[in-house]
């Protein structure tokens, strides 16, 4: 599996465009905005876009689902229903940053549940449950590579915000020691902010969640 990073809107949203090296199928992960730029990056690394797949319905990682998902005629997977409330109210919530027109809301074709498989080529990746920054986050994992996509669970020195509406402070740390953590320590994970860290380096130096 190849995956290149794409940070996307004045969020700077890590959108990741991740895809089987043997039969060059894809999927973009999170792509957050920017469509055209996104798709000119596909284009040119010969990859075919089969779906999309989303951690959680904030606007900065799902506002170019919608308009990405129409336009290739593509599948979206993600995030798990709990998630809804976010995906129904993501034109409302651009508009208070001035993002007039907004993006639109969608109806996954697929919800995740943790435990499900989602997959593209001859690639698959686990899905795990991670509460806490919203309700219904979940993050994608493949073991054989050590490779994760966490959204916004976990960054490199920090964790998610949990003041938004249904986050949780003490149920994001859970989900980071119950779910990822036993992932392992070499696991390199792609956040969905800023620079990519493993979980190793978390637990040793990250004040939130550090052992």
């Amino acid at each position: 599996m190849h995956a290149v990073i794409i940070p996307v809107t004045p969020f700077q949203q890590n959108c990741t465009l991740v895809w089987c090296k043997e039969t060059m199928e894809g999927a973009f992960i999170d792509p957050g905005g920017e469509v055209d730029r996104l798709l000119a990056v596909a284009d040119e690394q010969g990859v075919t876009v089969a779906k999309i797949l989303v951690t959680h319905g904030h606007m900065d990682h799902a506002g170019g689902v919608a308009d990405m998902s129409e336009r290739l005629e593509i599948p979206i997977e993600g995030p798990h229903e709990d998630d809804k409330f976010w995906i129904d109210q993501i034109t409302e919530s651009a508009e208070k940053y001035g993002m007039v027109p907004g993006p639109r809301p969608f109806t996954p074709d697929r919800w995740l549940n943790g435990g499900d498989e989602v997959s593209f080529g001859k690639v698959i990746l686990s899905v795990r449950h991670c509460p806490g920054h919203t309700p219904g986050h979940v993050i994608f994992f493949h073991k054989d590579l050590q490779f994760a996509q966490v959204g916004d669970v976990l960054f490199r020195g920090s964790i998610g915000r949990t003041d938004f509406p249904r986050g949780d402070h003490e149920t994001l740390i859970n989900s980071i020691k119950t779910q990822l953590w036993p992932l392992g320590d070499s696991v390199t994970f792609i956040p969905g902010h800023g620079p990519t860290s493993t979980f190793g380096e978390e637990r040793r130096t990250n004040p939130f969640v550090a052992d």
